[in-house]
């Protein structure tokens, strides 16, 4: 992991077109701007988790639904 400091206003790049610029700094919390395509999804990580686990629950339920199908095809 790169760990860097930044004070409000400075920003980081990432790549070309991603730009990540510390807008405040208020106690504890950053607030953060991010420019960036409109094809670079941006999720916060626990919005992001989330969504990694509904794919897999529902990956597996599709699994699942197949499987029955396969199993019952001559019933």
């Amino acid at each position: 992991m790169l760990v860097l400091t930044r004070k409000t206003g400075e920003s980081i790049h990432v790549g070309d077109e991603i730009e990540v610029k510390v807008l405040s700094i208020d106690g504890d919390q950053i607030k953060l701007g991010i420019s960036a395509p409109k094809n670079v999804d941006i999720f916060r990580s626990e919005i992001y988790q989330l969504i990694q686990d509904e794919n897999k629950n529902a990956s597996q339920l599709s699994k699942d639904v197949l499987d029955f199908l396969k199993n019952n095809k001559n019933s």
